[in-house]
């Protein structure tokens, strides 16, 4: 029941909105209401105004990042260089020319055999020191031995004819006198007797021949020396025209070395050696870093090699360590003269700038006004005084003069002395006035038994100038 009648009701309601006729009220939509619209401008304003309040935040946290990184670089900045410092030196120098050479033994000598035999003993091992006079192979000597006393059997016999001829000689001389034989008769045994004589002197150089075989059955070492590797083994026979060796002894000590000289060299070393100087020679390895042997020129060659322009020179080299070996690549130093009293520095501390050569030379205290940068930011907060900022030496670029360089090592003639301390690694962090922590150089000994560095200054103790 109730149903129906909602139905009902509502079927009324379907037909008065879609007859027209019917004068029901009509809906119309209502103009904005004002707090609505000024509800959504304030909302617009709050939104505009949080970003500009972003914005500016942002905009301070960049500039407190900027001046972060701005006082951590000035306090970089600000912060001691680690450098390494070492002492300018005085001491003699020594004036050289350098030169590439080459090892050669001062005597080689290939044992060859003199008589034909069979090679019947090596008493030497390979690789063994000799000395002169000293057995090193020895042939069969039986034929030899057979052939002296062979010629010493013939003597004898000899000279039991040239008795036989002299007495008959001598009977002949009787009988002339008293004119029982002719002249003739008596020179004919004149002249058996004479060639029993040269008989004799006959079989004693035979004699003597044997004698020199057999002595050549043993080979001696004609020098000493090392014995080489050994070319031919007992067993074999040897001929004295065999064109290979038995084996090669070479002298090592002595030792020598060729090297060569450009022309341009020459004259001043011929001034010298014509002087009666006796020029020192040095050699070293192939890195120029190891001294090997210390020598003495001996001669220049006598002519210029006119393809390369350059003359050759030999030096001698005692050698008793056995440093140097034959056919071994060494640079050398022929040493012209010894500078006394140089002023030297190592080569690292040389610097090259806008004003010439310089050093930088460690000072003790604080830097001068004059040589500290003014800093830009005077508003910047001053920078915290960190431990390791204290520090009590600076540098200072200190113009010098080279007058030579020598290898690893600078003579100059002005702008530094003797003790004073100079930077030798570190100085490309360096400026004039630079803050610095100093440590000393480590000691080293050049390839000519100098030292170039020495104990440089500690934190602790050491007043450098």
């Amino acid at each position: 029941m109730l149903s129906t009648q909602m139905s009902e009701q509502e079927e009324h309601l379907a037909k008065s909105a879609s007859d027209p006729q019917l004068n029901l009220p009509s809906r119309k939509p209502s103009p904005e209401s004002p707090k609505g619209s000024a509800a959504r401008k304030w909302i617009v304003l709050l939104v505009i105004i949080a970003i500009v309040g972003a914005a500016v935040w942002k905009i301070r946290q960049n500039g407190k990042e900027q001046d972060s990184v701005q006082m951590i670089m000035a306090a970089q900045a600000d912060r001691p260089t680690p450098v390494q410092v070492s002492a300018v030196l005085q001491k003699t120098m020594p004036i050289y020319l350098t030169a590439l050479g080459t090892v050669t033994a001062y005597n080689t000598v290939t044992i060859k055999s003199r008589v034909d035999g069979q090679l019947m003993l090596v008493p030497v091992n390979e690789g063994q020191t000799v000395r002169q006079g000293q057995v090193l192979a020895e042939i069969d000597p039986k034929p030899y031995q057979a052939a002296l006393e062979q010629a010493q059997g013939q003597l004898v016999k000899d000279q039991a004819s040239a008795v036989n001829a002299r007495a008959q000689a001598a009977r002949y001389g009787a009988l002339l006198q008293a004119g029982v034989v002719s002249k003739e008769s008596e020179q004919a045994q004149v002249s058996t007797a004479g060639q029993a004589e040269g008989s004799i002197a006959a079989d004693q150089a035979a004699i003597q021949a044997a004698k020199v075989n057999l002595g050549y059955t043993k080979i001696l070492s004609p020098i000493n020396g090392v014995v080489g590797l050994r070319q031919v083994d007992p067993g074999n026979i040897v001929h004295a025209n065999d064109a290979t060796g038995l084996l090669v002894v070479t002298q090592l000590q002595p030792i020598s070395v060729i090297f060569t000289l450009p022309e341009d060299q020459l004259p001043e070393v011929l001034k010298r050696t014509r002087g009666g100087s006796k020029l020192p020679v040095e050699a070293f390895d192939r890195a120029a870093s190891k001294h090997l042997a210390s020598g003495s020129l001996l001669t220049v060659d006598n002519q210029i090699d006119t393809t390369t322009g350059t003359v050759k020179a030999k030096a001698v080299f005692n050698n008793q360590d056995g440093a140097l070996f034959p056919n071994q690549f060494v640079n050398i130093r022929l040493i012209l003269q010894e500078k006394q009293n140089a002023i030297v520095i190592p080569a690292a501390a040389l610097q090259t700038g806008s004003q010439g050569n310089f050093v930088y030379l460690l000072k003790q205290g604080q830097p001068p006004a004059e040589l500290v940068e003014k800093r830009k930011d005077t508003d910047m907060p001053p920078l915290p005084q960190l431990a390791e900022n204290q520090s009590n030496y600076y540098v200072q670029a200190q113009t010098v003069n080279v007058e030579l360089t020598e290898g690893a090592q600078v003579i100059l003639y002005g702008g530094v002395k003797p003790g004073d301390q100079i930077v030798v690694d570190g100085q490309e962090k360096l400026k004039n006035g630079s803050k610095v922590f100093p440590r000393t150089a480590p000691v080293k000994t050049n390839a000519d038994g100098t030292t170039a560095e020495v104990n440089a200054v500690s934190e602790s103790a050491g007043r450098p100038s």
